[in-house]
């Protein structure tokens, strides 16, 4: 075998989950490595809204404070029915911030070592070392990397998940556009978040302020046949979103047209059903998996980022309390780390079941199915929301 590259965590995936795990990592004093497939730090994409769980996740990061800096405080929100136009209180449990992508990504980052992420680095199989049993990643330039912990961070499309031998995800009917919109004298939106919905052509559109002067805006609809080639087209996502919502409220209508070209995204959503993730083994020797790559699911609860955040923390400390401090030689080393990574599991997946399952059972209420399975959904809802802030109240402990 050619010459190897040796380091004992490898992280594989460079976004948010990846960098905050690498960053969870880091403020134990364990080092670990970012193998990401861009040749850049990746911040391209739009807003991503961040409840109290992923506060708390952050503020043992240690990047929250500066991050809060940078959004206001959404303190209420409200429901808007189209054609009703009387709005209807939204509960709110606690602290709910809007971030641009880009802010997040480069906090994390900037706060790791300079030589932690490596970019350019496609990971495109592991085989087990026969010797060790340690896994051996080979990448896509040739190279390969002997490492002693391997976590897939790498999203919804993961191709650790794939070794792993977990089920594909699947693809949602529904699909997002999401934006940005700026006022250069200031928006009337204050700090309350607004959801807005036409019933009919099942068609929602929220609109979250980041700042005084910035609002993050999503609509979420069916995926049709055009949308492909919508999506390579940000004039045409803008032209179509724009017809959409003309039964809106005028003010809703100017905000997507007067929204930033560069910012527009169209994607079609993927998610990974709760039974998959009650039902399945996330870990293969001393491999396993962490965010979208193990729990993919749809922003109808606006969960998704905080849950990766809690995902980093909960991981570093249960993998910590077995290697912190300890040479991470000798036959008993394996041994203790699938004890930390067994740990992390069991802590996060009865956690991500039940999100996993609230995210697919209010994208199911809002899209076309049979009338008993919509009755079903909404029982099940009425059930699971009895307290609508339980989702933000998990102690994701001390990183």
């Amino acid at each position: 075998m050619e010459s190897a590259q040796e380091e004992e965590i490898v992280i594989v995936g460079g976004g948010i989950c990846g960098l905050a795990t690498a960053l969870a990592f880091h403020r134990k004093g364990i080092r670990s490595i970012v193998l990401e497939k861009s040749e850049t730090l990746r911040t391209t994409g739009v807003g991503i809204i961040i409840q109290s769980n992923g506060w708390r996740a952050l503020d043992q990061l240690g990047v929250a404070s500066m991050l809060r800096n940078t959004a206001i405080h959404i303190q209420s929100g409200n429901h808007i029915s189209v054609g009703d136009n009387k709005p209807k209180e939204l509960p709110n449990g606690g602290e709910l911030r809007c971030l641009r992508r880009t802010d997040l990504v480069k906090a994390l980052a900037n706060d790791l070592p300079w030589d932690t992420i490596q970019f350019g680095k496609q990971v495109v199989s592991i085989e087990e070392d026969p010797i060790t049993s340690y896994p051996i990643l080979h990448l896509q330039d040739g190279s390969v990397v002997k490492a002693k912990i391997v976590i897939g961070c790498d999203g919804v499309n993961s191709i650790i998940a794939t070794i792993l031998g977990l089920n594909s995800t699947k693809l949602s009917p529904t699909c997002v556009v999401r934006g940005f919109s700026y006022f250069q004298n200031g928006h009337d939106y204050g700090s309350k978040y607004h959801l807005l919905s036409n019933v009919n052509d099942r068609v929602k559109l929220g609109i979250v302020p980041v700042t005084h002067k910035l609002i993050y805006w999503f609509v979420t609809r069916k995926w049709n046949s055009q949308d492909l080639k919508i999506s390579r087209d940000r004039m045409l996502i803008k032209e179509s979103t724009v017809e959409l919502l003309k039964n809106f409220p005028q003010e809703t209508v100017e905000l997507i047209r007067n929204s930033d070209l560069e910012s527009l995204h169209l994607t079609d959503l993927r998610y990974r059903s709760p039974w998959d993730v009650l039902k399945t083994n996330f870990r293969k020797g001393t491999v396993t998996v962490a965010g979208d790559a193990m729990h993919a699911m749809g922003p109808f609860l606006a969960q998704a980022g905080s849950a990766s955040l809690e995902d980093a923390v909960v991981l570093a400390r249960c993998l910590g309390e077995k290697i912190q401090n300890k040479p991470m030689k000798g036959t008993r080393v394996k041994e203790m780390v699938e004890e930390g990574l067994d740990q992390y599991l069991k802590k996060r997946k009865m956690r991500v079941f039940w999100l996993c399952l609230q995210t697919y059972l209010t994208g199911t209420v809002i899209q076309p199915s049979s009338l008993p399975m919509k009755f079903l959904s909404i029982f099940l809802l009425i059930i699971l929301f009895r307290d609508p802030n339980q989702h933000t109240r998990y102690d994701c402990g001390n990183s």
